[in-house]
């Protein structure tokens, strides 16, 4: 066969595949439209303990093995915690689980207009302790290893901070922010001489969920239409199509957040950076996060929109602990906890950190 043979046959080729993809496209595009939203948060669990706007979920376990120190995951207060379960095989939980670990979720429900009153101090003082307590008395241990997610992370850090002699035998934290004067985009769109915080919580009470998403599409403008033009690329492939499903899925599960705790973030962590400046107070209590002295490890994501790393850089610096690691890595906000990039870079990394700190 010469060259010109070989050429024109490779051409032909393309143009099949290229047509047979087009027609998988639009057959998978009426699927799309038509099914169902993928399952999600299928590894099994029990619910110990129900409040308001907090659930507390006991995992059961899935080997006969197990750490005695038990993980608690913090959520984000801003979207449900499924995202560490998304299905079998994608699930973070489930490596957990499987790796022998007894591991408990705080997941958060959107709070009622009775609750528009929830502050820093319902949180840090009231529910996380309160969920500790649980956990101590369902694993029958006094240490708790405590993992927060983004604002889960602000909170977890917050009651360590706050409870240097407490249970917390281990510290976790994902994509956690402290240094909130470099989200510079949200601060100029917040900026306090034009943005009104006090009048938006006192006459909406809860602030609703379209105006929290909305402060997170603005970060990344084109991101919702990329993701839609990448969507309809790759409808002739299943795995994707699956994969971008249960994402799109949480993060369109954006929750409410109650006013005064909306009105805290503006004012004390975004406007006046009180975290890493000093003069946060909590209950009376001002949070130094020296008083940290337990282990900790803080996950950056290099390509983190959300919580950029200028944001998140400093924490570890700030903390009392004498051992204290931060870890690197690939991905963005959402896929350094969840993904294929989570598969092999974050979960083995958190399981050797945890193995060594969890007997």
């Amino acid at each position: 066969m010469t060259a010109v043979q070989v050429a024109e046959q490779t051409f032909v080729q393309r143009i099949r595949s290229e047509v047979d993809r087009a027609i998988q496209r639009n057959i998978k595009g009426l699927e799309y439209l038509s099914s169902p939203a993928p399952a999600v948060g299928l590894t099994p669990k029990d619910i110990i303990y129900r409040r308001g706007t907090l659930n507390l979920y006991h995992y059961r376990p899935l080997c006969e093995d197990v750490y005695r120190v038990p993980l608690l995951l913090v959520m984000a207060t801003t979207n449900k915690a499924y995202v560490f379960d998304l299905a079998p095989g994608q699930s973070l939980i489930e490596f957990l689980l499987r790796r022998g670990y007894d591991v408990f979720v705080i997941d958060w429900d959107a709070p009622r207009l009775d609750e528009k009153g929830l502050r820093f101090e319902d949180y840090v003082l009231d529910f996380i302790p309160n969920c500790i307590r649980r956990v101590q008395e369902r694993s029958d241990t006094e240490d708790v290893t405590l993992i927060g997610y983004c604002m889960g992370g602000v909170l977890s850090t917050m009651y360590a901070a706050l409870h240097p002699d407490g249970p917390v035998r281990n510290l976790g934290l994902f994509t956690t922010p402290i240094n909130w004067s470099q989200m510079k985009l949200i601060r100029n769109w917040t900026d306090r001489r034009y943005f009104d915080v006090d009048r938006l919580v006192d006459t909406l009470g809860v602030i609703p969920a379209d105006v929290i998403a909305a402060g997170f599409d603005m970060q990344r403008p084109t991101q919702r239409v990329a993701g839609t033009i990448r969507l309809w690329d790759n409808m002739w492939n299943d795995e994707f199509v699956k994969s971008y499903r249960m994402f799109d899925r949480w993060g369109n599960d954006t929750l409410p957040l109650a006013g005064e705790y909306f009105r805290q973030t503006i004012k004390e962590l975004l406007w006046e950076n009180r975290l890493m400046n000093g003069g946060l107070s909590i209950g009376g209590k001002d949070v130094d996060l020296a008083n940290i002295k337990v282990p900790v490890l803080h996950v950056v994501a290099e390509h983190d929109h959300l919580i950029p790393y200028d944001c998140a850089r400093e924490l570890i610096a700030r903390i009392g602990s004498e051992s204290k690691e931060e870890v690197m890595l690939k991905g963005g906000h959402v896929s350094v906890v969840a993904g294929p990039n989570a598969v092999r870079r974050m979960w083995p990394k958190l399981d050797q950190w945890l193995g060594a700190r969890s007997t």
